[in-house]
């Protein structure tokens, strides 16, 4: 009423109500559409203004909206069972609520509210469960049933008796029947075909009207709650005398066929009873017995026509037939029974149900075609072609349906499968019935593929390269090698391992089986080794497992952990000796510091330097060939002993170096022979040429004392240069020679001697060294030589 107050007052304020009515209609009908639906329960009998739920909690609204936007509760149908308070959004019943009264003969009994909200206007559906107690004890339909039962009733005749009816359901629902104790009857009940209980009262001892002409028997029914409840009834039998004609119906079994969307009031069938006796004997009257309550009310019989017409909405899935036992009593007491069966014909009007009976959760890829994958069966509740289905399979898949037995349906594969290309099929199977309105339904099931080992482990490359630095430490991790496989689970699991192979000696690498990480396992020497090969396999975990091979290759890097060697001077041998003529020039060749490193690249780049001189001006080094020549020209101030210090260093970090050791004698000249010097040189004799030094000396002085004393400071420096050249430094009879200091070159040295001259002198043949004067004349029996050929005597002696 007040949608309706609202829409006709919207409609006199605008010019075109029609237009607004109708978008009004229209947003309402929304508004419900997408509604949400609140759902709670609630005992029944609960007391007046029961709690049921807190609306604004529930639906998250603040308590000022409920008020503001007019929120209001309206329940369907004419009564309104509960009320809403908009200040403090409590929803409660407004009475009492009879489970049995609202719902009558339902299991379940659920109410349906909404709640309108206005500005904005929504609508939201709520439903309350009223849940089933033990309020209510069996009842049977009178307080007492008179029977009428002729004395000449023979033992074991049955007697049917109306049953008693318990609003309650379930447990608390009627469960047994007790009759109090007598000598004449006893109780039977039993179930029929269609579930229904049924009471009969048995005899079990002749009547005597003369002796007893009525009985009192107490029937008690009893549910099965806790506690439970009981109805009692009083049965009264009255014993009459013996009427020879009962009621005959026409036939034992009427059976009729009805449609289930039959109207109400339809005429099912007329049951027509004949009594031959006359008057109130041979009048017939009509009633239902042995009857369920719902097929009462589906049916309605006339007692004096007996004619059964639709009282209630046919269904054919709830029932497809109904039976009904109609009592026939003539007006002497006695009765015949017959029994009605109502066929209940089918209209499609359910759609087909499909029921999943088992299912593979997973099959191997490599499955054989026509593999069954899953069975299930399909019913549709509906008749006749109205229940008969077909079924099929939505897209393009693999898989195909058989039909078996009884609705039941293989799943079955139709091709080979790979799960690496699909892991997973989502088949979607559509039931459609046979009606002429067909009506169909779906159901979706999820295939796994499992795996099968049918792909080997790929590397990523067919060559690995990875380097290491030498003396590494041990266990150093250099790299990774990576496989993969396509397949899944343990077959995918990738192990790697070394290739053995026989004649080889044990690989300095490790692989780690789960990961492919690379160890080095012990330290390397680059100058042993710069580079090997191993075989690195890649195995799965499947049975049989599937491998594939790649080659690692390992390259040594080179560090800096050889320092130069000297290969002349050699190293160890007392500082080496070289002769220059006093007249050398500058650039003039002394000598070459030879040396070599082990090391490559940068590590093996030798420089030279001059580290340390007796006169660091006099001489220079080669930075790259190691070649000592004079800095400038020699001077007879120069010492005629030089010691110099070459430091020969190479390139690496950090570098390392080494140093040679070179004696430089400064000599006034040599002859041309070649001389082989001796390790002993000759035994000098300063005594013997300071004499001839004196002699001379002597004679001068007669002449000019100023040329005694000249002559005595010259023979006592004489005396000093000849102490100093008694051990000359050796000369190499190799070395060698290069412009980055490591490839050699041979020097060769010749030497002449030549006896008996005074002039003597050795020479190299390259370079050609001139050799230094002769001493004085030698004593008496000596042989005179140089002193040029003494000194190199020692030297070659040394050499050797």
């Amino acid at each position: 009423g007040w949608l309706f107050r609202r829409v006709m007052a919207c409609g006199r304020q605008s010019r075109d109500s029609k237009r607004q009515v109708i978008l009004f209609i229209l947003f309402v009908c929304v508004c419900q559409s997408g509604a949400e639906t609140l759902r709670y329960s609630l005992p029944e009998e609960m007391e007046r203004d029961s709690f049921v739920a807190n609306i604004a909690k529930d639906l998250g609204v603040p308590l000022s909206q409920l008020a503001a936007r007019k929120a209001r509760v309206v329940s369907e149908g004419n009564e309104q069972l509960f009320r809403l308070d908009r200040n403090t959004g409590v929803l409660t019943a407004k009475e009492s609520l009879d489970r049995e009264e609202i719902c009558p003969q339902s299991d379940t009994c659920t109410l349906v509210f909404k709640i309108f909200f206005e500005n904005p206007l929504q609508l939201i559906r709520g439903e309350v469960e009223v849940r089933d107690i033990n309020d209510n004890s069996p009842v049977f339909p009178e307080k007492e049933m008179v029977l009428e039962i002729l004395e000449t009733a023979a033992p074991g005749s049955r007697f049917p008796l109306e049953s008693a009816q318990d609003k309650d359901v379930g447990i608390n629902g009627l469960q047994n029947y007790s009759l109090g104790p007598n000598p004449h009857f006893s109780l039977a009940t039993g179930t029929g075909k269609d579930g229904v209980k049924y009471l009969e009262l048995v005899l079990q001892r002749q009547l005597d009207r003369e002796e007893q002409g009525e009985l009192n028997l107490l029937l008690t029914a009893t549910d099965g709650g806790s506690p439970p409840r009981s109805g009692t009834a009083q049965v009264r039998i009255v014993v009459v005398d013996a009427n020879d004609n009962v009621p005959v119906f026409d036939r034992e079994v009427y059976e009729v066929r009805l449609s289930e969307n039959s109207p109400l009031g339809q005429l099912v069938v007329r049951v027509a009873a004949a009594d031959p006796d006359e008057g109130s004997n041979g009048e017939v009257r009509y009633a239902f017995t042995q009857t369920s309550e719902r097929s009462r009310q589906l049916f309605q019989l006339n007692r004096t026509t007996g004619e059964i017409r639709v009282a209630g909405n046919l269904d054919f899935e709830e029932a497809k037939s109904h039976k009904m036992v109609v009592k026939a009593t003539d007006g002497g007491g006695l009765s015949a029974h017959c029994k009605v069966q109502v066929e209940v014909l089918d209209v499609n009007d359910n759609a087909p149900e499909i029921a999943l009976t088992s299912l593979t959760a997973s099959i191997p890829e490599d499955a054989p075609p026509r593999t069954v994958v899953a069975l299930f069966s399909v019913r549709d509740r509906d008749a006749g072609d109205n229940g008969r289905t077909e079924c099929s399979i939505d897209g393009d898949l693999p898989f195909s349906l058989t039909p078996t037995f009884d609705n039941y349906y293989e799943l079955r594969t139709n091709a080979a499968l790979d799960r690496e290309r699909t892991a997973e099929y989502n088949i979607t199977i559509t039931a459609t019935d046979w009606g002429t309105k067909r009506l169909s339904s779906r159901e979706s099931i999820l295939v796994q593929i499992s795996d099968v080992n049918d792909n080997p482990p790929e590397f990523t490359q067919e060559l690995y390269t990875m380097s290491v630095t030498e003396n590494n430490s041990p266990m150093l991790r250099i790299g990774r090698m990576k496989a993969t496989d396509a397949d899944a689970g343990k077959n995918a699991r990738v192990n790697y391992a070394l290739v053995r192979q026989e004649g080889k000696e044990q690989p300095e690498v490790s692989i780690s089986a789960e990961n492919g990480d690379v160890y080095i396992l012990r330290p390397l020497d680059y100058e042993k080794v710069r580079a090997f090969e191993v075989t690195v396999l890649a195995a799965d975990g499947g049975s049989p497992p599937l491998s594939a091979q790649a080659v690692l290759r390992v390259v040594v890097r080179d560090e800096n952990d050889n320092a130069p060697v000297l290969l002349h001077p050699a190293p160890g041998s007392s500082a080496a000796g070289e002769l220059v003529p006093r007249w050398a020039p500058s650039g003039y060749l002394v000598a070459k510091v030879v040396a070599v490193d082990a090391d490559a690249g940068q590590n093996a780049w030798l420089s030279y330097e001059l580290a340390k001189a007796t006169e660091p001006g006099l001489f220079r080094v080669g930075l790259h060939s190691g070649e000592v020549r004079t800095a400038r020209a020699v001077t007879e101030r120069d010492a005629a002993r030089q010691r110099l210090i070459v430091l020969v260093r190479d390139r690496g970090q950090p570098s390392r170096s080494a140093t040679a050791t070179l004696a430089v004698a400064l000599v006034d000249g040599f002859s041309e022979a070649h001389l082989r010097v001796s390790e002993e040189a000759p035994a000098a004799e300063p005594d013997g040429t300071l004499t001839l030094y004196l002699i001379a000396s002597l004679v001068c002085v007669s002449a000019l004392f100023l040329a005694t004393a000249v002559a005595a400071v010259v023979a006592k420096v004489r005396r000093a240069r000849r102490s100093e050249a008694e051990t000359l430094p050796t000369f190499p009879t190799t070395a060698t020679e290069s412009n980055a200091g490591s490839l050699p070159r041979s020097y060769v040295y010749d030497v002449c001697f030549a006896a008996g001259t005074v002039n003597s002198e050795f020479r190299f043949l390259r370079p050609l060294f001139p050799c230094f004067p002769a001493g004085l004349p030698p004593g008496p029996g000596e042989q005179r030589g140089s002193v040029c050929s003494q000194d190199a005597a020692n030297l070659g002696g040394e050499g050797d």
